[in-house]
This record gives C-alpha cells, sequence and structure tokens, in this order.
C-alpha cells in the first residue's frame, strides 16, 4: 500500500491519549541537539540525503519546504535525489547512499526483525480505496461478487489485504476466487477502468482522488477496513524511513528536518493558494487539484506515535495471516521500535 499528506498543528487533539506526539519527539530531538539547531558560523551545515519517487507525492511537500526556505530556515540542508522506482531508492538506502527514504512500515519492520536499525516516523495516513463509476450499482463490498476488479501494487499490497480480510469477515466473500481480479500498475489500472474495462479498482490515494474528481466514487477504503479490523483511528500508511545510529549521530539534521516538514505540512494544511501554486508538480487544475488538496490534508496524521504504533501492530497480525511468509517473513508480530518515539 502506497500510499501519503501530513502537519504541525494537527498533532494532539484533546482527549486523544497520553501517547508521544510528533511535537514531543520534535522537543525530544531539539533537546539532545542542544538549545538551537541554527549552524554557528563557520560550522558545515547538517544535511539529510532523502531518496525520493521522481513523481511521488512526498515531491510536493520537498518542493514546499525548498520554495520557502523551511530547511535553511531550521538549520539543515535538504539533499534530494529522485529515484524513477522504489526499488531502485530501497536498494540506495540500505546501501548506506541514502539517510532517508519514504516506505511503509511492514518493510521496516521485516528490517527490523531481521536485525537492521531502521526506524519510521509517520508521514502520511492517506491510503487507497475501491472506486466505482457514479451510476454504478455496486453499492456495498459483497456487491463486488462475479464483478471484474483491477487492483494497483500486486497481491501483497496491505490495502488489498486489509480489504479482503473485510469481505471475507463481513460478507462471506473470497474477492480471490468470488471476483475477476487483474493486478497491474497503477497508471495503466486507472486508465482502462475509466475506459470501462473493469467494474471497479483498488488504486493508491492520489490515483483515487483524481477518479473522484472524474465521475467516481468510494466504495470503501482500506481506512474503512482498517478500523474495522481493530484500527482505533487512522493508521500512518508510510512514513520517513532512517536508522536509529543515523539518528542518534545527526540529531541536529533529524531535528532540523523534522521542524522543516511540520512547517510545510502546516503551509499546505492551510493555504489553498498554495496548492494552486503547486498544480504544475501535482499535474491538475480545477477540481482535480481540489480533491487531491483535500484527501492529502485528510491524510496528515494527527494522532501521538504510541497510537499509530499500536493501531500497525494490530494490523500487522490480520496482515501476516493472510500474507504470510511472503509477506512478513517469520516474524509473527511486528517488530518493536518499528516506529521511533525518540529512544536514544
Amino acid at each position: 500500500m502506497r500510499l501519503p499528506g501530513p502537519a504541525a498543528g494537527h498533532l494532539t487533539p484533546k482527549g486523544r491519549g497520553t501517547g508521544v506526539s510528533r511535537r514531543t519527539l520534535l522537543g525530544l530531538a531539539l533537546a539532545g541537539a542542544g538549545a538551537a539547531i541554527l549552524p554557528t558560523p563557520g560550522r558545515a551545515v547538517p544535511k539529510v540525503r532523502i531518496g525520493i519517487l521522481k513523481f511521488g507525492t512526498v515531491s510536493w511537500e520537498l518542493e514546499t519546504i525548498r520554495r520557502h526556505g523551511f530547511d535553511a530556515a531550521n538549520g539543515v540542508a535538504l539533499d534530494i535525489v529522485p529515484f524513477a522506482g522504489e526499488d531502485a531508492s530501497n536498494v540506495a538506502f540500505l546501501a548506506g547512499d541514502l539517510d532517508m527514504i519514504v516506505s511503509d512500515w511492514l518493510w521496516v519492520s521485516r528490517l527490523r526483525a531481521d536485525g537492521d536499525d531502521v526506524t519510521l516516523l509517520p508521514y502520511s495516513t492517506a491510503v487507497g480505496a475501491i472506486m466505482v463509476r457514479e451510476g454504478s450499482p455496486i453499492r456495498a463490498l459483497g456487491d463486488l461478487a462475479g464483478r471484474k476488479l483491477a487492483v494497483a501494487g500486486g497481491p501483497l499490497d496491505k490495502s488489498w489485504l486489509l480489504i479482503r480480510a473485510m469481505a471475507e469477515r463481513d460478507h462471506g466473500l473470497d474477492l480471490t476466487r468470488q471476483a475477476e481480479v487483474a493486478f497491474g500498475a497503477p497508471p495503466l489500472l486507472q486508465q482502462k477502468t475509466i475506459e470501462g474495462e473493469f467494474d471497479a479498482v483498488l488504486n493508491f490515494w492520489h490515483f483515487c482522488a483524481r477518479l473522484e474528481a472524474n465521475g467516481f466514487r468510494r466504495l470503501i477504503g482500506a481506512d474503512d477496513a482498517a478500523k474495522a479490523l481493530g484500527a482505533s483511528g487512522p493508521v500512518s500508511a508510510l512514513g520517513y524511513v532512517f536508522r536509529e545510529r543515523w539518528a542518534r549521530d545527526n540529531q541536529p539534521a533529524l531535528a532540523g528536518f523534522m521542524k522543516a516538514s511540520a512547517a510545510a505540512k502546516d503551509v499546505l494544511a492551510k493555504s489553498d493558494e498554495e496548492w494552486r501554486t503547486l498544480a504544475p508538480i501535482v499535474r491538475a487544475e480545477g477540481a482535480e487539484l481540489e480533491k487531491l488538496r483535500d484527501r492529502y490534508r485528510q491524510g496528515i496524521p494527527a494522532r501521538p506515535v504510541a497510537q499509530d504504533a499500536e493501531d500497525a501492530a494490530r494490523l500487522y497480525r490480520v496482515l501476516a495471516g493472510i500474507g504470510g511468509e511472503k509477506l512478513v517473513g517469520n516474524a509473527p508480530d511486528m517488530a518493536p521500535g518499528t516506529f521511533w518515539q525518540g529512544s536514544g
């Protein structure tokens, strides 16, 4: 499940528990880095080398940081390295050529179970959904029986597995057997669904938002399935991934990046004009741009990290039960420390 959105001003709503919030984490990072994170004259500015997909939604936030100078203002320099695909960025990160990438907690947990010290800070709760045409007779998950369903991300995609689990539990429906399922690349499935080749499509959040602006409606989201399966709130699908030892050795860089990221998300959460400026990068305008903006904002993490981690651990067990060893390896539970909470 690849999924984004995220921001300051949306951190720990009242009555949401006492877990460690992103703001608290920032305070911890700043305390470790010293009272000020701005570099002293004559000293090199801390750098964060971050790998992103060339046309991924993370670029929207990083472009906002760059344009407003939030990185320099918070004493850090971003070195943004674009990649054509996720596999290439993952390999570069694992080889030590990058300090940070954006990925999901299943991948982080599997690496930790194998002894790596990778960890994750929530980036976005935005997830995919099953989309149908506005006038479609498909009104509930059970109506997908006998229908043609396109699924982006492959058979081990988190959104797909969660929706499969919900369909079987609530409707007695095995989508792998009782629907005509086709897997493929998100853009291809998007186009074929628009052309009428499929009755429904499960795609990543930003593809879904574009469909919403063009005569389609959401049947059910992976977030709905997650809540039905035990999550107490929206779970971050993606996060900024880095190594714990890098965090310990580069506290000023991490603290500066966290502040720059929060500032950019705050702007994206509040300013419609900012989105109009981003339109060429987002590659959308009018109603489509507005829907992407709204769905991005809804994906901004708003809960303490500890709550995110607890819900992710619950969902991990559900996913492990469906995806098995191919998905999670030999670890039946999410590895401790998958979500970074400032320790060390």
